[in-house]
């Protein structure tokens, strides 16, 4: 079967703009420039924009109907993040900063190229990946800085890897802070689009760091929150299962009908505690809970002593027998790293890759890896 051309339009006023972009997308096999007199339906519709918001928003949405357009590009000198989430929500995908780096375009028209030959969903062979919920037994205790950290060393310990970090800690969500990352979008763009969220969305939405981790940051208002029932953040997690190999959730530790849905959905829940007797009795509840819930089964859950130092009150036997429960991994007390990591928006391999806390994440990874492993019957894809 002869592979399927991807029709390209231009709506650009600057002849330079125009030239240089109508050159790449001529060089690209597979595909073709439009004539903007062509009244066929194209794939991609580039757009010029010309720093004038609603004049700009209203020939978006003109245009988008008048083409029939799968997916909207847009190029400017400039963008403010406020016309860009307005832009977004009428479906536009791609921005261009101009001058125009030709290496982003490209990869762009190839993104929309390949998410044609996606697969319909409920195929038998479609991608699952893992859900990872990293949920604390008590506020304060580094849930944050484990969800980070043990994302980063996923994908640093196996490039191939896909990995995501979706922040559910609501209101008070500080992923974007401990990355340094500006995010122009967070997951309340998709719980307001819902409907039209799809792979190629979802990527226009999530923040890419440097690390090679996709972030998701949560909404800082209330607006969102109302809005997020348990059923959209479920089709939410579904479709980044799709396109990821692990969704690391930082899920605070609230137990609402969202975190309740999200702790259902996840394969592995690790649960944060340090060793202190009012963290390890809010843990033996929380524990109890998921028993009394049905939910999740206990052979997923996985408990975490964050900051542990050999010399604390109390031991990890007596730990173990208060829980019922073994404990599944050790993050030492690195106070000094963890900080500078903190303070400066880096990761604590950035930090310091030799740091004994450090090697915990990488071995933390290494535990998931095998896991995972084990679960394909010894097979690790990717």
């Amino acid at each position: 079967m002869a592979e399927k051309i991807v029709n390209v339009k231009f709506f650009i006023e600057n002849l330079k703009i125009f030239e240089e972009l109508n050159a790449l997308v001529s060089s690209l096999e597979g595909f073709h420039v439009q004539k903007s007199s062509d009244r066929t339906p194209c794939d991609i519709l580039i757009i010029e924009t010309g720093g004038n918001p609603p004049q700009d928003l209203q020939i978006i949405a003109s245009a988008e109907k008048s083409t029939g357009a799968k997916e909207i590009f847009l190029t400017s000198p400039h963008f403010e993040s406020d016309f860009m989430i307005r832009a977004i929500r009428l479906g536009v995908k791609e921005f261009f900063i101009q001058p125009i780096n030709k290496e982003d375009v490209e990869k762009a028209l190839l993104k929309f190229r390949k998410s044609q030959e996606i697969i319909v969903p409920n195929s038998k062979n479609i991608k699952r990946g893992k859900i990872i919920n990293v949920i604390g037994s008590k506020g304060g205790i580094g849930t944050t800085t484990v969800a980070v950290n043990l994302a980063v060393s996923l994908i640093e310990s196996k490039e191939s890897l896909s990995v995501a970090l979706m922040d559910m800690n609501l209101l008070f969500g500080e992923i974007p802070i401990f990355l340094n990352l500006k995010a122009p979008f967070n997951w309340g763009e998709m719980v307001r689009n819902i409907s039209r969220a799809d792979a190629t969305y979802l990527m226009s939405v999530l923040a890419k760091h440097s690390s090679g981790i996709h972030v998701l940051p949560s909404p800082s208002g209330i607006d969102s929150n109302d809005l997020a029932t348990p059923e959209i953040i479920q089709n939410i997690l579904e479709l980044m299962a799709q396109v990821f190999d692990f969704i690391i959730i930082d899920g605070g530790q609230s137990l609402d009908d969202v975190s309740l849905k999200i702790l259902e959905l996840s394969d592995y829940v690790f649960v944060v505690a340090i060793l202190t007797l009012p963290c390890l009795t809010n843990l033996r509840k929380l524990l109890w809970t998921f028993n009394r819930l049905g939910f999740p089964k206990s052979e997923n859950v996985r408990v975490l002593m964050n900051r542990y130092h050999k010399n604390s009150l109390i031991s990890l036997k007596e730990a173990e027998k208060t829980l019922g429960q073994k404990i599944y991994s050790l993050v030492y007390n690195d106070y000094q790293t963890t900080m500078s990591a903190i303070n400066q928006g880096k990761t604590l391999s950035a930090i310091n890759s030799r740091a004994e806390i450090t090697k915990n994440f990488k071995e933390l990874a290494s535990k998931l890896l095998e896991l995972e492993k084990e679960s394909q019957g010894g097979k690790l894809s990717h």
